[in-house]
């Protein structure tokens, strides 16, 4: 199976495309703090996620970068907490992505606690 497949990696790249798009509006003073650490972030989940995938042969290493997947989406929950304090975002737009995140939470969650459906030989 191609981990491009997998329905967290294709939410979670969905996510940070829609969050680049979001984020081209921030202020330009934002450029190197808020926009660039949202965007950073939020590309990691699929990072972190092809990496899990591809050490899945690695039982703990899947576990680790599924972990850090899993922090990722949650400091992009963090940057959209401040974007809709610093009103660079709706709340529309701020509770859309805020449950697209949880949505990936519980993908990434589910792909921890059961690896042996991703290929992860368990003993």
């Amino acid at each position: 199976m191609d981990f491009k497949k997998l329905l967290a990696y294709q939410k979670a790249f969905d996510l940070a495309m829609n969050i680049f798009e979001i984020s081209k509006s921030f202020p330009k003073e934002e450029t190197y703090s808020l926009t660039d650490q949202i965007r950073r972030s939020s590309r990691s989940v699929c990072v972190n996620l092809f990496e899990a995938y591809r050490k899945r042969i690695y039982p703990k290493h899947f576990v680790s970068k599924l972990t850090d997947a899993d922090g990722e989406n949650s400091e992009t929950s963090t940057w959209l907490d401040f974007a809709l304090a610093c009103n660079y975002i709706s709340q529309e737009e701020h509770t859309k992505c805020s449950e697209e995140g949880k949505n990936i939470g519980k993908l990434i969650n589910y792909m921890i606690n059961n690896p042996g459906k991703f290929g992860v030989k368990t003993e």
